[in-house]
């Protein structure tokens, strides 16, 4: 065999061979469209550096964002009943949670954790829109509850991300009995005189807007999240009115006073550990007058 064969072709081959490119090397910003590579989207808390859109985040990532490295501890929350009313539609609501459950590896929409932010102490509730859209059954109701008690029992104060799609009609009257429940959870933190604060993130609609998300001692969004209570064609064909432009968007929102604050996901932490020492500087000094 010539050297043609033996040297020039291999290396031939393997020049303008295929070359296998991991999935996961790079992401595609759904805003602008441009491509960004993965360790650099991570870097930045998935935050597109090309228009700063905030690509949504799982519930996991909000909690290891906003503690510091290495102070927290996720709790165990209370189990609710599985399928209190037995409920199929084109699959049983078991099969549903058994999907999102292997999809997501969190029992429900919801998880609670407690650390230091800044040095702070805290308790951090996150939702997860992932698991059946972040929809409120009995079980996000209690780990709502749940992390209220942990909050007064510590004496710290609660931060609460909400990304959810509203009420889980699966479980019918029991989801929306969630909503003064978790009313009645944020009552128990303020008359503790502890601070409860919100971040509303994309997105957050239906009855957790109605209920426990809009009640915090200081509401701070994401920039571009989807906020409110029915959706925007919905109220359209009710007004029977055009709704101006950017209506349910946190900067809309923050323009007419609804809302504290947008803040950027990557100056978030600081803005949480600054806003909870002032509430605690204001607890102590009314305590002592």
């Amino acid at each position: 065999m010539s050297w043609l064969t033996e040297f020039v072709r291999p290396k031939i081959r393997t020049l303008f061979a295929r070359r296998e490119v991991p999935e996961n090397l790079w992401d595609q910003c759904s805003a602008c469209q441009q491509m960004i590579f993965h360790r650099d989207l991570v870097a930045n808390l998935k935050v597109c550096p090309h228009c700063h859109h905030h690509m949504r985040a799982s519930a996991t990532e909000r909690i290891a964002w906003t503690f510091d490295e290495g102070s927290y501890t996720r709790i165990e929350l209370p189990k609710a009943p599985l399928d209190p009313l037995r409920f199929r539609d084109t699959k049983r609501y078991t099969d549903r949670l058994k999907e999102a459950r292997d999809k997501t590896h969190l029992d429900d929409a919801l998880i609670v954790a407690h650390g230091r932010i800044d040095g702070h102490p805290a308790v951090v509730a996150a939702m997860e829109f992932e698991f059946l859209a972040g929809s409120m059954g009995a079980a996000v109701g209690e780990g709502i509850v749940a992390a209220a008690r942990l909050a007064v029992l510590q004496e710290a104060p609660l931060i609460v991300f909400t990304a959810s799609g509203g009420a889980r009609m699966q479980e019918g009257a029991i989801s929306l009995m969630q909503m003064p429940r978790s009313v009645i959870a944020t009552q128990m933190v303020k008359e503790a005189s502890l601070p409860y604060i919100v971040v509303l993130t994309d997105p957050t609609t239906g009855g957790v807007t109605a209920s426990f998300a809009m009640l915090g001692d200081i509401q701070i969004a994401e920039p571009g999240a989807l906020i409110g209570f029915a959706g925007a064609r919905v109220i359209e064909q009710t007004v029977r009115e055009k709704l101006p432009e950017g209506f349910q968007r946190a900067e809309y929102l923050h323009e007419h006073g609804i809302i504290d604050m947008v803040i950027n996901r990557t100056e978030l932490k600081a803005t949480l550990a600054r806003l909870i020492g002032l509430l605690r500087i204001q607890e102590i000094q009314a305590a002592s007058a």
